[in-house]
């Protein structure tokens, strides 16, 4: 398992390499969602998310000599940038395994770091990427399913409790479940009263569906708004430490997420991808809830 001891050190790895980001109050959301509205501003980290955090603190903990053979990893966009980073800062080759409907923006946005770019169908990402892993001998950056990943992403969840003590809860968009994880566990373990809800398309609810039947199941195939929440079966490592840690999982439905993201934008001036904005169509969701009961 995770533990905090484990997020703590990743903190002490990636924190000359990575930004501090944030924490912005968005007074203009509170009368909509009926509480005080921060946002965590990942947005602002040097490659735009979260996922630099994770890729950097599994490449710094991985021999120099295995590095030097090259990294590949599958992703859907901002974890693939945040290895080419990690791998472009320490010297290393990277190559990037895409879904055919990456948006152009995040496929040269990887190529711009130096890094190669093979694209596939969405559900044989990982698959390939093994191969190459085998074929080549480089060194596999799980985007999720992987401790050093999750720790790294944890850090996200000691900043928060660092700079905002008195919250009282944290939305958390889930994937295959690394941020959510790392988050969990840091947030958890330093204050228990603080609630952990994670959000998912509602189009791809391995979560929500995993929790129900208490066993991690694959999904068909979805699209939705939010591309880097595609992931289509929660992570192996990743599912018990939510099943024990988090309080409650949401999917929401892409009307929904389109709104979210709009209202980021409109009220609160921020300009996020939707896979971010799950958050705040959540959590107009969780209040419409509220009024109705």
């Amino acid at each position: 398992m995770l533990t905090l001891e484990q997020i703590h050190a990743a903190k002490r790895r990636i924190s000359p390499y990575i930004f501090e980001t944030p924490i912005i109050r968005l007074n203009g959301l509170d009368h909509l969602l009926g509480c005080h509205v921060y946002i965590k501003a990942e947005n602002m980290q040097k490659t735009n998310s979260f996922k630099l955090r994770g890729a950097l603190n599994k490449m710094l903990s991985t021999p120099l000599e295995q590095l030097q053979k090259g990294v590949v990893a599958a992703s859907s966009g901002n974890h693939g940038k945040g290895v080419a980073y990690a791998a472009k800062l320490l010297n290393s080759k990277a190559t990037i395994v895409l879904p055919d409907s990456a948006p152009t923006v995040k496929v040269e946005g990887i190529r711009a770091l130096g890094a190669e770019v093979v694209q596939c169908k969405l559900t044989e990402r990982h698959v390939l990427t093994e191969r190459l892993s085998r074929d080549h001998g480089y060194c596999n950056i799980h985007p999720y399913d992987d401790y050093d990943i999750m720790a790294g992403q944890g850090t996200v969840g000691l900043e928060i409790v660092a700079q905002l003590p008195d919250v009282d809860t944290i939305v958390v968009p889930i994937g295959g479940g690394g941020l959510l994880s790392g988050i969990a566990t840091a947030v958890k373990s330093i204050a228990p009263r603080i609630k952990i809800i994670g959000v998912e398309p509602a189009a791809v609810s391995r979560y929500t569906k995993s929790l129900e039947a208490g066993e991690r199941l694959l999904l068909a195939e979805h699209k939705s708004l939010a591309d880097a929440l595609l992931t289509l079966q929660p992570g192996e490592r990743n599912f018990p430490i939510v099943q024990e840690l988090v309080d409650e999982v949401v999917s929401v439905d892409e009307a929904l997420i389109q709104r979210g993201m709009k209202t980021l934008l409109s009220e609160g001036k921020i300009i996020a991808e939707p896979s971010s904005s799950i958050g705040i169509g959540a959590d107009i969701l969780l209040s419409l809830i509220s009024l109705t009961i």
